[in-house]
């Protein structure tokens, strides 16, 4: 099969069709989404080497689950061992014996096939296109932010970033009806969220000290210190980016002024598939090209440099 494989550098590769294992499904991939995890991949993060790719529908070929074949899945990307405190706990994005899809120890979706556990596989309805079934990923790590806080609609909430995820974010806020504000400084994706109705402003044309929760999404570590003058004394900071490079912090100011800095990671896809379902979350404005998976390569280059991109997708083409 062709992928989209990373040894230091990403390359058009001609691999082995995988083989599913024991309760796993051979997956015939159809589109797939490149996040900025990917892009820090390539950087250097997790040390990870393989097939890229976690954002992703396909249709199951292969499985022992007869009800699972030839319909349309997306997977969570944590695989855990099953038996630890946290499996049992549906904590599998912490399992010390864990994989994750794309990112460690689990070749991904940029490829023509991929293998999953059947108990990571999700259904999806006819009512949701499969550009629109990408974004379930995305959209559950968004959710993720109101599993772990409660936001209510007196909230004063700052999203920071224009990008994909801040968009998402800023949409499932604005179902609370919060007072809500996505910065950022790319006019084209600030044009695209008011267009969705979302209230947006610059970065530095807002009170400092004054928001109850801070919603970080640039995936720049230096921002993180903006969000520290943002926040009021007991507020919350919500980290949702990864990044390769250290981040220094100001100590002192987080204890004396009481703010709590939470990470945030995957989320539940069952919500994600119903917003999607129920149209209350817009995706398809959020992507900005699609190429084959034969220019697979090409298309992270574009992801990486193109400022002013939002999601891109890759398509197996039959």
């Amino acid at each position: 099969m062709k992928a989209i494989y990373f040894d230091g550098i990403p390359s058009l590769a001609e691999l082995p069709q995988p083989v599913p294992q024991q309760k796993e499904a051979l997956i015939r991939v159809l589109k797939s989404g490149i996040c900025n995890t990917d892009l820090e991949i390539i950087k250097g993060y997790m040390d990870f080497k393989g097939v890229l790719g976690h954002e992703w529908v396909g249709v199951v070929e292969q499985c022992q689950e007869r009800s699972f074949i030839n319909k349309r899945v997306v997977g969570e990307i944590n695989i855990g061992c099953g038996t630890c405190w946290y499996c049992k706990n549906s904590l599998q994005g912490h399992c010390s014996q864990g994989k994750v899809v794309g990112i460690f120890g689990k070749d991904g979706a940029f490829a023509q096939f991929l293998t999953l556990p059947l108990g990571n596989l999700c259904l999806i309805p006819d009512s949701i296109s499969d550009e629109e079934a990408v974004f379930v990923e995305p959209l559950a790590a968004s959710l993720q932010i109101l599993e772990q806080t409660s936001v209510h609609p007196t909230n004063r909430v700052a999203v920071l970033g224009d990008g994909k995820l801040g968009q998402l974010v800023a949409q499932v806020l604005k179902l609370i009806g919060c007072e809500l504000v996505l910065l950022g400084h790319h006019q084209e994706k600030l044009r695209i969220a008011t267009q969705m109705g979302i209230p947006v402003a610059t970065q530095g044309a807002i009170k400092r000290n004054n928001y109850d929760l801070i919603i970080e999404c640039t995936g720049s570590p230096d921002v993180i210190k903006h969000a520290l003058q943002l926040v009021r004394p007991g507020g919350k900071i919500i980290i949702k980016s990864t990044f390769t490079e250290k981040v220094e912090l100001d100590i002192s100011h987080i204890v004396v002024d009481e703010v709590q800095l939470i990470g945030s990671v995957c989320g539940p896809f069952a919500p994600a598939i119903r917003l999607l379902s129920q149209k209350l979350v817009r995706v398809r404005p959020l992507i900005t090209k699609t190429f084959p998976l034969t220019r697979g390569v090409e298309a992270l280059e574009f992801a990486n440099t193109n400022k002013e991109s939002l999601k891109v997708l890759i398509e197996n083409q039959k």
